[in-house]
């Protein structure tokens, strides 16, 4: 069972509290943890990668085990905590600004 931790505009989209478990058949990916997870969550498609290109959007990371993944290939394997369940998968929402 994989864990994902979503920000909180993401959890009201979907309407869930908390961490979200997902089944994810197959190598434990950030492609296959987002195809599960859009679809169990049907609105979630196109909030976190485009719809066509399947490209992360802007402003949208990725994290793990205290790792950044954003910049890395969608089809690399995920450390095994996250894919053993004793890891979150992070979705976080970056912010831009800074000092002027």
């Amino acid at each position: 069972m994989i864990r994902v931790v979503l920000p909180a505009h993401l959890r009201t989209l979907a309407r869930v509290s908390g961490e979200v478990r997902l089944e994810v058949a197959g190598p434990v990916t950030q492609r296959s943890i987002l195809d599960a997870l859009e679809r169990q969550y049907p609105v979630l498609c196109g909030a976190i990668r485009d719809h066509v290109s399947q490209q992360r959007r802007p402003f949208v990371r990725f994290f793990a085990c205290c790792e950044d993944f954003s910049h890395e290939s969608p089809d690399a394997p995920l450390p095994e905590a996250v894919a053993e369940g004793r890891e979150p998968f992070l979705i976080v929402g970056a912010i831009a600004g800074g000092a002027r």
